[in-house]
């Protein structure tokens, strides 16, 4: 059982390198951030780089694993992006995963000046991204053709520090996305079924968990797989409300641990936000909750 948190990048660094420093004092297992260029209700207020901030976490934490929730395809290139990984490995001491998704239809989908590209075209997409990517980042020259993405003998010495590569967390809840997950992923990621958000309930919500569990589970073994990648839960996206509380808390996590999950993420508050919690309640969660469900 693990314990994450996500910490959006709506702070200046003077500010934010205390809330890093902060979550690797409380014990979490890692911090993520999002990789958007804005997103949904923080689209006019600050909002800074997921890599640059990254790069900056990993200066100023020791042991706590860094990684993207998630990086897309919507604004970013295999071939750049590998390069930027590798650094951010080599940086972080090799504590750094990528988690990567289709994307959505969010400010990224048109910040570049494109139409956004229906659903159907970000899987086209994801399922060219993630396998050139794996080889970008375990082959030291890589040329590629693709519909989508291209690679002209694109070098990545001296590769990352994680071997073969640093890990994929792969979002998806769809079958070609349980696909990649299966075939390239070292963890899968869920926010759990968006229909269920504002109108259902968590039992429903725990419900359809276990079936996109059980989805993961035939793509495994469909792909011939040895055993099956860790189970993320990022939280804040169902019918729950795991933060209302220390209690809340255990009795959530402790139901979507016996599901199958293997590690469950929370935002770190924001005031006046999606996110607002109780500080005092999300510390306590961080130092304690985990003992009281082992």
């Amino acid at each position: 059982m693990r314990l994450s948190t996500v910490i959006l990048p709506v702070h200046r660094w003077s500010e934010g390198q205390h809330i890093w420093r902060q979550a690797e004092d409380l014990g979490f297992h890692a911090a993520y951030t999002y990789d958007h260029l804005s997103w949904r209700s923080f689209r006019d207020g600050p909002w800074f780089g997921a890599v640059p901030t990254l790069t900056a976490a990993a200066m100023a934490t020791q042991s706590m694993r860094l990684g993207t929730l998630v990086t897309s395809p919507n604004f970013r290139h295999p071939v750049t992006l590998a390069k930027e990984l590798i650094s951010l490995d080599d940086i972080s001491g090799g504590r750094f995963t990528l988690g990567i998704g289709a994307g959505g239809n969010g400010f990224d989908a048109t910040a570049l000046g494109q139409e956004p590209w229906t659903p159907r075209e970000r899987a086209d997409r994801l399922a060219e991204f993630v396998p050139l990517l794996d080889r970008l980042l375990t082959e030291e020259s890589v040329t590629h053709r693709g519909t989508f993405y291209s690679a002209g003998e694109a070098h990545n010495v001296p590769g990352c520090v994680q071997r073969p590569r640093l890990p994929f967390a792969v979002a998806a809840t769809g079958p070609r996305g349980m696909r990649l997950a299966a075939r390239h992923g070292q963890a899968w990621v869920t926010t759990g079924d968006p229909k269920l958000y504002e109108s259902g309930t968590p039992e429903e919500s725990y419900e359809a968990l276990r079936g996109q569990l059980e989805k993961l589970g035939k793509a495994c073994a469909e792909a011939g797989r040895d055993g099956e990648p860790d189970k993320i839960l990022l939280t804040g996206f169902t019918p729950d409300r795991p933060l209302e509380s220390f209690d809340a808390f255990v009795d959530f996590a402790g139901r979507h641990f016996s599901l199958g999950f293997t590690e469950i993420v929370i935002h770190a508050p924001i005031a006046d936000s999606m996110f607002a919690a109780d500080e005092k309640v999300f510390e306590r969660i961080a130092t304690e909750a985990l003992a009281q469900l082992r």
